[in-house]
């Protein structure tokens, strides 16, 4: 993707939420990095600093934590148009507690927490813009919680299938049950058609 399909990419999915002028945008632009990575390359690593957040352009990221059994939980995928990043580690300058990696070849747009928070200070509509960007983040995360504590695997499985059926071409089954929180085998009978 060229400079200027990326640039317009990012302005498409900032107009939906505010009105910029082009100097603003422009203005605003100039402090994204663009970065292209490869299937399989790790973006944010656990135990290492954050300094940027992500809007991908093309490609499909999982963010995940691996806990001490290791076992891999999927906190999110991150297709064109959505942000991601170990948000906890970006704000609270901490080291990450997550990974970010490439379930594809990928390219991005990195946003550093300092130029984001520098363009929020100057333009009231950059800052509206993230302050409407971050709750929404904040109730998927709660309603994906809540179907956790209340559905079965079943019922999750098609919400998922439901709300984003694109991710089924992209993103191997493995990868799917461990956002479901379930093993291969368990997702492999919801979706095998019994005899």
């Amino acid at each position: 993707m060229n400079t200027t399909d990326a640039k317009a990419l990012l302005k498409t999915h900032i107009s939906k939420v505010t009105t910029l002028t082009d100097e603003q945008f422009d203005y605003i632009f100039s402090h994204f990095q663009y970065q292209q990575y490869k299937k399989g390359q790790t973006i944010v690593t656990e135990g290492r600093p954050v300094n940027c957040e992500y809007f991908v352009l093309s490609g499909c990221l999982k963010s995940f934590f691996i806990n001490d059994e290791l076992k891999m939980f999927i906190l999110q995928f991150a297709m064109p148009t959505w942000w991601t990043s170990d948000y906890n580690a970006l704000y609270s300058q901490h080291k990450a507690t997550i990974n970010v990696d490439c379930i594809t070849d990928a390219e991005v747009l990195c946003l550093s927490n300092e130029d984001r928070e520098k363009i929020c200070r100057e333009i009231h509509n950059v800052e509206y813009f993230f302050r409407w960007r971050t709750n929404k983040g904040y109730v998927a995360s709660q309603k994906r919680l809540l179907s956790f504590m209340n559905n079965n695997v079943k019922y999750r499985y098609e919400e998922l299938l439901a709300l984003y059926p694109e991710l089924y071409n992209i993103v191997p089954k493995n990868l799917i049950a461990a956002y479901l929180g379930v093993s291969r085998e368990t997702l492999s009978r919801l979706y095998t058609p019994e005899k």
